[in-house]
């Protein structure tokens, strides 16, 4: 330790440098893993919030929910046999406040469930964001393809779907709007796959993953976050492999007199991990202040425990990469060590 840190304040300007560029790799990082789990909660709270279960759909519509049609016999089939099973489903759409504005919302329907709002016919119960585009609690709202009115009966919290909040409207009105009675999903909570004619079994991961826009999203902002880890391994074992270089006589004298390889490693590490914690909190600190500044429109999330374990990959690689660069201290030899650093 105490030789890690002497060492440090000799060259301090070389460690500040890349405790600098540590710094700004991790707080990059941070911030696209907290925009990608914004994004993430923006295009699909409505089906993560749900508890581990199974989703059904029908075959023929080869993981595409929309083309999905349950037929209503198979549904109350299902219902009877698994009690806690509810058959819904979803479209994209509109409805005109009383501005005569139209929000994009997504249109929700089910069969009665805990797991979903109960809304009877002609009232509407909608995502908490719609409140900051100025819709209340009484408000009368309209669809086209909907004759009647819909009352807004209440909100609730981190319920959007595909970047848009979710609009719970009864089984009527979306039978109306939509001209069609057979449900596109069947959801069974805390169950295993089940073979039932006909249908197709997803668990809420590959669920998620047949939603386009929300796979091609966290497919290439985990790609970025990944690039960047890695990049922060490379450094540190290009960085200390270079150090190392220019102190190969150093090492070959230190040999010489009885110091063992393992301390030789022991110094590198120290210092690695030195770089790295300090690079660490001060990176942290900064994206969680973005984390808690940052405006309701923009989709930044950025939990502890996404923190913690970015903060514990990034060791691990910094330890990874001063480890492969200190493999050529093992390898030297102290008499032509000593001869290589006078020449």
């Amino acid at each position: 330790m105490n030789l890690a840190w002497k060492e440090m304040k000799k060259n301090k300007v070389r460690f500040l440098i890349l405790g600098s560029i540590i710094f700004l790799v991790s707080f990059l990082t941070f911030m696209i893993s907290g925009l990608a789990n914004g994004l993430s909660q923006d295009n699909a709270a409505f089906i993560k919030d749900l508890p581990q279960g199974q989703f059904y759909m029908a075959e023929d519509a080869d993981g595409t929910f929309n083309l999905s049609r349950i037929d209503s016999d198979l549904q109350q089939e299902i219902i009877r046999k698994e009690k806690e099973a509810v058959a819904f489903s979803m479209q994209m759409g509109f409805l005109n406040d009383q501005d005569d504005k139209q929000q994009s919302v997504a249109f929700v329907t089910s069969r009665e469930s805990t797991l979903f709002s109960a809304v009877y016919q002609g009232e509407v119960i909608l995502d908490s964001s719609l409140q900051d585009k100025g819709i209340q609690v009484g408000d009368i709202l309209t669809n086209n393809q909907y004759n009647g009115k819909f009352i807004v009966k209440g909100f609730v919290a981190q319920k959007k779907y595909s970047h848009a909040p979710v609009a719970y409207i009864s089984e009527e009105a979306y039978e109306e709007m939509y001209r069609v009675k057979d449900k596109q999903l069947i959801y069974v909570p805390n169950s295993e796959p089940q073979n039932f004619k006909g249908l197709q079994a997803y668990s809420n991961k590959e669920f998620l993953n047949t939603i386009p826009s929300y796979n091609a999203e966290q497919l290439s902002l985990n790609m970025i976050i990944w690039f960047l880890v890695v990049i922060s391994g490379l450094l540190f074992a290009i960085f200390f492999y270079m150090m190392n270089v220019q102190k190969i006589g150093l090492y070959g004298i230190l040999k010489a007199i009885g110091v063992k390889t393992s301390k030789l490693f022991n110094m590198i590490w120290t210092q690695m991990v030195i770089i790295t914690v300090v690079s660490l909190v001060l990176s942290i600190s900064l994206s969680q202040l973005v984390n808690l500044v940052s405006p309701k429109e923009m989709p930044f999330s950025l939990t502890i425990s996404t923190t913690i374990q970015l903060a514990l990959v990034f060791l691990v690689i910094g330890f990874i990469g001063a480890t492969l660069s200190g493999l050529q201290i093992k390898k030297i030899e102290p008499l032509q060590a000593i001869q290589q650093g006078e020449a």
